[in-house]
């Protein structure tokens, strides 16, 4: 069973340290990010969600955001990152950059 987190509207500074604490209480179960009303994605947040699908990849669990706003895909292009629901599979150790 898919656990599902509805993300904030507005995904800065402040929403990080939640944001990553809702996402260690479920670490180890697969998980859908609704991204459907973010207005705003910062940088913070945009590493918690990258650390985030390192770790659940490196824990062989799937971790995928769906769906998106126009204004959270956009800004998560505009930060540079890869596709969302695709694995990083480019990292030496998977490790790295996860959560803890």
């Amino acid at each position: 069973m898919t656990d599902a987190i509805v993300l904030a509207t507005v995904l800065d500074m402040n929403a990080a340290e939640p944001l990553k604490a809702e996402l260690l209480a479920r670490r180890g179960q697969p998980v859908t990010l609704d991204a459907s009303n973010v207005e705003r994605l910062g940088g913070l947040c945009l590493q918690v969600l990258l650390s985030a699908r390192k770790t659940w990849a490196a824990d062989g669990v799937d971790l995928t955001i769906t769906p998106q706003s126009q204004g959270f895909s956009e800004q998560w292009t505009a930060f540079g990152a890869s596709e969302t629901n695709v694995p990083d599979t480019l990292a030496q150790d998977p490790l790295e950059g996860a959560l803890a």
